[in-house]
């Protein structure tokens, strides 16, 4: 018997400060530091496609991870558990599935007009820039959220783990990016706090780390307890040209 073939089509991209894969949060929700935005195509872009969005505070992004590589197998190691321990796939949140689709919980800050439609902001998205956009649906408390749910192996949200500190040097080339990427030193705080290092690594120290955020290789490494800011490196020939 000859399975289905499902279409798909993408109602848009989302667009956040995440140019590589390690740095993005684990779960949508977790860092409303991040601010992306919802670039609609059409005709998907037209202000009654989103007509009564703005009466919810969050909505559940479905979107495509395009940027995996390989097949999904039947288990995997999730980070929560240090990558040590096997799960089956289906019992994780991993984004090497059968069907790579993700499910991500945001914040809705702005529906905002562009030159011929709308474009949605939103706030703690966990997805490389990129990413392609399936669908939006409404978060709704009453049906969405369970208090007495469990939560398998990852019960509680991962909080806080370091203390971030910035050397003199990193400070103020952040400074000069302040015309371009107001949010960033929040953003760049609210990333390396909860330490993007794979589980493997977290006891490891003096080892220098980068995180691609815009158009910035943020450089740190990690000692004592503190990720400490290092220097900050355009890429792509970008530079600090707004004011």
């Amino acid at each position: 018997m000859s399975e289905p073939v499902l279409g798909l089509r993408p109602i848009g991209v989302v667009r956040t400060p995440f140019r590589e894969k390690f740095g993005i949060p684990r779960q949508g929700g977790l860092v409303d530091e991040v601010r992306a935005t919802l670039e609609l195509s059409p005709p998907y872009d037209r202000a009654e496609a989103w007509r009564g969005i703005e009466g919810f505070s969050h909505l559940w992004l479905i979107t495509w991870f395009h940027a995996g590589k390989g097949e999904a197998g039947l288990t995997v190691r999730p980070p929560r558990l240090g990558g040590n321990a096997r799960l089956g796939v289906f019992a994780t949140r991993a984004p090497y599935r059968p069907n790579p689709l993700g499910l991500s919980l945001v914040r809705l800050e702005a529906v905002e007009q562009t030159g011929c439609g709308v474009r949605l902001v939103v706030r703690g998205a966990d997805l490389l820039d990129g990413t392609p956009l399936l669908d939006v649906k409404p978060y709704l408390p009453y049906a969405d959220a369970v208090p007495e749910a469990r939560g398998g192996f990852a019960m509680d949200a991962p909080g806080a783990r370091l203390e971030v500190v910035w050397n003199e040097a990193a400070r103020e080339q952040c400074a000069r990016w302040a015309g371009v990427y107001p949010d960033l030193p929040a953003l760049v705080e609210a990333v390396l706090a909860r330490d993007p290092r794979p589980a493997y690594q977290q006891e490891a120290t003096g080892r220098v780390y980068g995180v691609r955020l815009y158009d910035l290789d943020v450089r740190w490494s990690v000692a004592d307890g503190a990720a400490l800011v290092l220097e900050m490196v355009a890429q792509d020939g970008a530079s600090p040209t707004a004011s």
